[in-house]
C-alpha cells in the first residue's frame, strides 16, 4: 500500500527543520535539505512501524484487520 504524507520543511540558520503533517511525533533537524527528507522518510517507517505493532498488541487476540482508504 503506498501512502502519501506531507513533510512540512524550513531552513533556520544553517538547519533544516521538517515534521510529517499527518503523524504526530515525526520530526527531524539536519544540516541539509536532502538530509531531512531521508531522515524523515526513516522516522516515518518506524512510527508505522511501532504504531502498528501497538496497535496489534492491544487489540490481544480475536481481531479482525480491515483497510480503510480517504
Amino acid at each position: 500500500m503506498n501512502s502519501e504524507y506531507t513533510a512540512v520543511i524550513q531552513q533556520e540558520g544553517d538547519w533544516w527543520i521538517g515534521w510529517i503533517q499527518e503523524i504526530p511525533g515525526v520530526n527531524c533537524q539536519e544540516q541539509s535539505r536532502e538530509e531531512l527528507i531521508q531522515s524523515l522518510r526513516e522516522a516515518l517507517k518506524e512510527m508505522l512501524d511501532f504504531n502498528r505493532t501497538e496497535a496489534l498488541s492491544a487489540a490481544g487476540s480475536g481481531y479482525v484487520e480491515e483497510k480503510i482508504a480517504l
